[in-house]
């Protein structure tokens, strides 16, 4: 098929995934509502068109703790994403190092953390789920920093995994999952062979390392669900910020209070997310809930986004609505799926252009001039 736009990368996925793993990554919990309105109200902000303002330089460059990005973008983290092309977790990281933008590891990553740090060339970032093994939380924190990670993204917004029915029906979870996998996997040979074959070990990387034994995709819901901590409060969080070297992000913060605590807490960042839809269902979208984060916080610390973002489009969208830089997920584990690192990278030029054009025609010629001003309205 002919990849003409990033939305078209989706429907490439769909082709070459087995169904367990495309409605893996491409659906979220219950009904799917805050899923839809992700994408559905971050395209109804209206941005103003403005001419004969000098346009001539559009410049996409920006600065985030410290560290200069060609745009602003950051990929996301997205578990199992070496189960969507050969070693995907290393393909992606090389993507964003060639494009000049941070790429961030899942704790729940098919490769390792030592893996992925090995083969690219700038630092990575790292994303630790909150556990009850605190064990392991303080191990791969310490392996985290011994590879060079600097900014770790610290996910609170899964105390308990959401209710996902699409994984049920697809052969993700519920019964007899082996076998449904098996057969889905044998309707498509090429990602068969790629990754089913070629692809191996299927282990959850970082924490194989930990346990010292391999934790496959078996293991995979069985272990989330015993691990996640349902106890935990900001306090329990301290001894992380005492320990951790670098810069602390918190992901998953809808409410301007929390985000108020979290400013409190000392975070260096937040992000504003509803994990893609993934967990509760019928929250607010982060389009809707950013402009309010960021009234709440102003400059106390960096406010990122993620969920909905489709398009360059829609990331100046975002930045027009006070974010400072946007994080990406499904976008670019579609593209990886259809054309390993080759799909993402060419995904981000995308991204670059439709933003250079978004800009041109809004009068806008730096990253730093897009502001609410930009759109017509802001909620």
């Amino acid at each position: 098929m002919i990849i003409s736009s990033p939305s078209d990368y989706r429907e490439a996925a769909k082709r070459k995934l087995p169904r367990f793993l495309f409605d893996y990554i491409d659906g979220g919990a219950f009904t799917e509502h805050t899923l839809r309105a992700n994408i559905v109200d971050l395209q109804e902000i209206t941005l103003r068109q403005r001419i004969l303002r000098y346009v001539g330089d559009v410049n996409l460059t920006m600065e985030l703790f410290g560290d200069k990005l060609s745009m602003p973008i950051v990929l996301g983290p997205v578990g199992l994403t070496g189960m969507y092309a050969r070693r995907g977790e290393v393909q992606v990281a090389k993507a964003a190092t060639n494009r000049g933008i941070p790429f961030t590891l899942s704790t729940v990553s098919i490769c390792s953390l030592e893996e992925v740090a090995a083969q690219s060339s700038q630092a990575i970032w790292f994303q630790l789920y909150v556990l009850k093994d605190r064990g392991f939380m303080k191990n791969v924190l310490e392996r985290a920093q011994a590879v060079g990670v600097k900014n770790l993204v610290f996910t609170v917004d899964m105390p308990t995994p959401g209710v996902r029915y699409r994984d049920a029906h697809s052969g993700m979870s519920g019964p007899f999952t082996m076998q449904r996998r098996f057969l889905q996997a044998m309707m498509k040979p090429m990602w068969a062979f790629d990754v089913g074959l070629l692809g191996r070990p299927h282990d959850l990387g970082n924490i194989s390392t930990y346990m010292g034994r391999s934790m496959g995709l078996k293991n995979y819901i069985q272990w989330l669900g015993k691990n996640f901590d349902s106890s935990l409060t900001w306090s329990d969080l301290e001894w992380i910020r005492d320990f951790w070297k670098g810069q602390m992000i918190i992901k998953g913060i809808l409410d301007p209070e929390d985000a108020k605590d979290a400013v409190k807490f000392g975070a260096d960042g937040i992000i504003v997310s509803n994990h893609g839809g993934r967990q509760l269902d019928g929250v607010l979208s982060t389009a809707k809930a950013l402009p309010i984060i960021v009234d709440a916080v102003q400059d106390d610390l960096a406010v990122l986004v993620d969920s909905g973002v489709r398009s360059g489009l829609d990331v100046v969208r975002m930045l027009a609505l006070g974010a400072k830089t946007v994080m990406l997920g499904r976008s670019t584990v579609f593209a990886l799926a259809a054309a390993g690192q080759a799909g993402v990278e060419n995904l981000l030029t995308m991204f670059a252009n439709e933003m250079r054009i978004a800009m041109t025609l809004a009068g806008v010629i730096s990253i730093q001039q897009i502001n609410q001003s930009n759109i017509w309205c802001v909620r």
